[in-house]
Formats: C-alpha cells, structure tokens, sequence
C-alpha cells in the first residue's frame, strides 16, 4: 500500500474523517467563552461580533485561514450560535453551477450563515456569482441567450458568509478583498491542547489523569482534531484493558501500539524524512524528487505532512529543496552530517 493511499487511515491525520463527524459535533463547544486556545483571533471576534449585535446588524463577511484540524468549522458554528442565526453548509467543490449557490442563497433567512468551506477550490464562475451577494445582496441572473438575453436581480436576505481554507494563496483577490475581516488559525500550544483534552474527557464521562493527559497533548501534533482522535483511540484501549480509566501507563502502552511517537510522528513521516536523509543524504532535494521516492503527490506531502514537520524544525525549505535538520537525524536514530554541510540553507524559504 502506497503512502497516498493510506493517507486517510492514518491516526494523526489532520483532515476530517466522515465516520467521525458526529464524535466531533459533540465535542465542538458552542460559545466562544468555551473555545480554548487562538486568543488573538477570539478577541478580535468578540469585538467585531458586539459591535455588530449593537448595531441590529449581521457581522461582516469572515475569512479564517489556517491549517486542516485548528477550529475553522467549529468557530463558524460559534459565530452563528452567538449572533443568534441560522447556519447552512457547504463546501466549495460541491458548488457546481451558478443555480447550485443560487438555491443557497435564496434560501437564506435574514441574520443566516453560509458557511463555505475549502473556499480555495471554489469554481471562477461561482465567485463571480458571488461578488454581487457579497457586496449587494443581490443575485444577478441571466434570463434567455444570444441579443434577447436580458438580466434579472434578485434581493437577498442580509446573510453573513463565513470562508474556511488551508490554501490562502488560491483564492483571488476580487474574492478575499470582500471579506470584512481574516483570521489565521495557528497551530495550538501544548498547554491549550491539555486542556481540550480534558474538557473532551469530561464530556465523554471518561476518568483521565494528567500524566495521561500530557502524553495524548505531546502527540497531538498541536491540532485539537488529532488530539480528541487519539482521546478516542486511548479511551477505547482503556475500555478493553484497564477498566475505562487512563493512566500514564495506559496512555503509553495505546499510544505506542498506534505507532505515534512522543513528538507526534507516525510512520508516514518517518518514511518521508528517513526517505529524505537516506536516500538524498539529507538534501537539498525537490519537492517533485521526493514525491516521486515516496509515492506521494506534492501537493499532499506540501499541504498535509510538511507544515508539522517545518513547525518541529524538522524539515527546511530552501531554495534548492527540501533538507532534514539536525534535530530530523538524532530524532530519528541517524548520524547527523558535519555542521558545515547540514542546513546549509536553513533559513531560506521557498
């Protein structure tokens, strides 16, 4: 089985898995007083948010940007319960035709949410559609073909939309230029980690403690999504051998027999960082190069393995290619290369 293949079973991946939706809605907290971690960001929200209900009007359209697992969904279910709407979701792949948004969009009651998610993969003619509901509330749609074509515009309740995306780069700037506010979601503290952790093992009436808690954090690759993945996972283990309740001990023997070391790494990154240090000596190497070696897609191994592995200081971009850090080899069991040779462009990015 190849690495592309297996991506979506692994333990530590960041993407949504659909079997895990509802274990997921019942731990998303429905305020934003119950949101731990991004402070930054809440601050920010709760202000835009007060002001707006000051005023008798639906906030302004939200862009949040960050990685896959840090919040994006669930702080846009926050937004919709505190401004008291109503909201609608749906991801930008799944707008087909410019009557797919159409439907949506007269949908809508005033004060409403759209939520949009993967907004980066919207198609050109729907953003076009877009613009005018964003900036107007209004639909413009063209009735008939060729010299008899005339246009139609429709008012549209006064909706707020809120843009999830991983890839910020990808959406255009007509587009991004029309949202009120943008927020970027940064990989979590270990501390704000633990302590989604335990609030998640209280709703799930299980008995945590917090050696145990600090084990599950320190693999949780700083993303809540990971996090309550492994709590799952450790808590089915406890329930079969120990009784329901997680100790240190427990937490290790579970975690260990995920093959999640105590960084966070599974074997799909090791495979890809042992692949780069033995096969390439290290680097530099191109991102095409080591897709190839690992039977991964680039985009994949950009968009999913390497923001972590960058984020441990594990992984360097450079402007010859991708190189394993000094921490990657003693990390790893390997001999790290002589000072002079190893990161040697270090700290230019690509």
């Amino acid at each position: 089985m190849t690495i592309e293949n297996n991506k979506n079973e692994r333990i530590v991946s960041s993407d949504e898995d659909s079997e895990e939706v509802a274990f997921e809605n019942n731990l998303r907290p429905k305020k934003l007083a119950d949101y731990i971690g991004q402070n930054k960001v809440k601050n920010n929200l709760k202000i835009f948010m007060q002001a707006a209900q000051k005023r008798g009007e639906p906030i302004e359209h939200v862009l949040l940007h960050g990685c896959p697992g840090l919040g994006k969904t669930t702080l846009a279910h926050i937004i919709a319960n505190e401004m008291g709407g109503n909201i609608k979701v749906t991801t930008g792949p799944t707008i087909e035709r410019a009557g797919d948004l159409a439907a949506i969009l007269t949908n809508l009651a005033d004060g409403d949410i759209l939520f949009i998610d993967e907004m980066h993969r919207l198609n050109k003619v729907i953003e076009e559609v877009l613009y005018p509901a964003m900036e107007d509330f209004a639909l413009d749609i063209i009735i008939g073909k060729g010299p008899s074509a005339r246009t139609l515009r429709l008012d549209l309740p006064k909706f707020t939309l809120i843009g999830a995306t991983t890839r910020m780069g990808m959406i255009s700037s007509p587009l991004r230029d029309r949202f009120g506010s943008s927020y970027k979601l940064d990989f979590y503290e270990n501390k704000d980690i633990e302590e989604i952790i335990r609030r998640n093992a209280k709703i799930l009436n299980t008995e945590l403690d917090d050696l145990a808690c600090s084990q599950i954090a320190k693999r949780a690759r700083k993303t809540p999504r990971v996090a309550n993945r492994l709590l799952k996972r450790v808590r089915d283990f406890a329930e079969v051998k120990a009784d329901g309740k997680i100790n240190d001990k427990v937490a290790k023997e579970a975690l260990n027999m995920l093959e999640v070391d105590e960084l966070g790494l599974d074997d799909v990154d090791r495979k890809i960082l042992s692949t780069l240090i033995e096969k390439f000596s290290g680097g530099p190497v191109g991102l095409n190069t080591l897709a190839a070696a690992t039977s991964e897609e680039m985009e994949t191994i950009e968009d999913i393995y390497e923001p972590f592995l960058i984020q441990l200081g594990f992984l360097n971009r450079t402007p010859r290619g991708r190189t394993a850090t000094k921490h990657c080899y003693q990390h790893l069991g390997f001999t790290p290369r002589p000072e002079n040779n190893l990161d040697k462009n270090q700290n230019s990015l690509i």
